[in-house]
């Protein structure tokens, strides 16, 4: 075998090798692209079997004329099979569309809206991986060469996605603690609005309800996260009020409606604020601990307005929730 021979069979040798690691590469690639699109696709069949669970509690609350069709195209959506998915979604979409969220209980808004949200965002991300792996797919070489083996090629959901525009305001349940000390004296914390600064405000501890969350659960989760006191659900009494409130905070308005239970703080334990988010870290100047004169004396605001007032018969309370300001 000659010089040139030799040189020719390792330039041969050498871009078979080439070849070859680039091939497993690519097959590898398109690999992890059909993983990444399977875990999309599951994570929105998740996000539409939540919307189509909620869509039904809406249509709990609705008259009966709306109430049945809105329940029969969930259940329809439900149970579709991926090539009548895209029509029973899109009709779902559209019964939505047509309820009012204010008339909703403040809780079910909620979760309408937020699981609307998750399936646009679960749509949008699904897309991409199709997106991706159609794209790797459809290459010359990966055609002749079958390197996306036996795996299905993916496919596009195409539905409307809801509205999710800011033209009226965002649902917010919120469940807050009226906490009191050995003194009968009642925790609040001062803040301000990131946008409004010079607008402060003294309030109860306390914040909005997760999805799924029931009141008494979240209203514990919040007393833990924001002053270090471990009341058990079952510990707090109430709610003993509710207060709805239209409102806005940097910069986003805002249908809020608080529900307030009892806690008393437990000896030995003290206020600790390490649990603050970031936000609330750089919202919340201070906390102290209030008296029912103090309150009735202060010129500073305070929510809720009437607590002043109300601190007078917050341990006798009867069992009925009382609608404050």
């Amino acid at each position: 075998m000659t010089g040139l021979e030799i040189t020719l069979l390792v330039v041969v040798l050498a871009l078979v090798v080439v070849i070859g690691v680039w091939l497993v590469g690519t097959a590898n690639r398109l690999d992890r692209l059909h993983i990444r699109t399977d875990a999309a696709w599951a994570a929105l069949e998740a996000a539409l079997a939540r919307r189509a669970v909620v869509a039904r509690a809406v249509s709990g609350v609705l008259d009966h004329d709306r109430s049945d069709p809105l329940r029969a195209v969930s259940e329809r959506a439900e149970r579709a099979a991926r090539p009548d998915r895209e029509a029973a979604e899109n009709e779902l979409t559209r019964h939505l569309a047509a309820v009012d969220r204010q008339s909703l209980p403040l809780t079910l808004a909620a979760e309408l809206i937020d699981a609307e949200h998750r399936v646009v965002i679960a749509r949008r991300v699904h897309g991409d991986a199709v997106r991706d792996t159609l794209s790797q797919r459809r290459r010359r070489f990966v055609r002749w060469f079958k390197l996306a083996g036996t795996a299905p090629e993916p496919q596009y959901l195409e539905i409307a996605e809801p509205e999710l525009g800011e033209e009226v305001p965002r649902p917010r349940p919120a469940a807050r603690v009226v906490l009191l000390d050995a003194d009968d004296r009642v925790l609040l914390f001062h803040g301000h609005d990131p946008v409004r600064a010079e607008d402060t405000y003294w309030f109860t501890a306390g914040g909005g309800v997760e999805p799924g969350e029931d009141l008494r659960t979240a209203a514990s989760r919040e007393l833990a996260e924001e002053t270090g006191v471990e009341l058990p659900p079952e510990a707090l009494k109430g709610p003993l009020w509710r207060r709805r409130v239209a409102f806005s905070f940097e910069g986003r308005n805002y249908d809020g409606e608080e529900w307030f239970f009892l806690g008393h703080l437990p000896d030995g334990v003290t206020i600790d604020t390490t649990g603050f988010t970031t936000l609330e870290s750089q919202t919340i100047a201070e906390h102290r601990w209030w008296t029912t004169t103090e309150l009735r004396q202060t010129t500073d605001t305070v929510y809720p307005v009437q607590l002043a007032d109300l601190m007078t018969s917050v341990r006798d309370w009867d069992g009925t929730v009382k609608a404050v300001r």
